[in-house]
């Protein structure tokens, strides 16, 4: 027997199709609020991107603070970092120091066409007399 003939009453049998369809409708409105909804899964995702990129940048901003804080401690302690900077930076040379500077700058050969000697030489039409 199936489920239709067991229940002789069609208006329990409608309004059990209704409720249905309502479930159903309601179950898809949820899943689209879900998927695509103002606070969704769409904007989880983005937002777990977004997070990712910023713990990235803090991770850098941390990691050139704790340079800058070494830097600092060693200033604040001794002469040789402050030697360091002033040669670095300032290009201190002491007395009795021969100063060298190198150049990185690329070499580069330019090499001109060589002409045949014909073409060099070009003749002179002596004047007729």
């Amino acid at each position: 027997m199936t489920f239709l003939a067991k229940h002789k009453d069609n208006k329990s049998i409608y309004g059990l199709i209704a409720l249905i369809i309502l479930f159903l409708v309601v179950f898809i409105l949820l899943q689209h609020q879900y998927w695509r909804g103002e606070n969704g899964h769409a904007n989880l995702v983005i937002l777990q991107q977004q997070v990712k990129e910023q713990e990235r940048i803090n991770a850098e901003k941390i990691y050139t603070n704790n340079v800058l804080r070494a830097d600092v401690k060693d200033l604040k302690s001794g002469m040789a970092a402050v030697e360091e900077h002033a040669r670095l930076d300032l290009g201190l040379i002491k007395s009795g120091e021969t100063f060298v500077q190198l150049s990185n700058a690329p070499i580069t050969y330019v090499q001109e066409e060589t002409r045949s000697q014909e073409d060099a030489v070009e003749p002179i039409d002596a004047p007729e007399l």
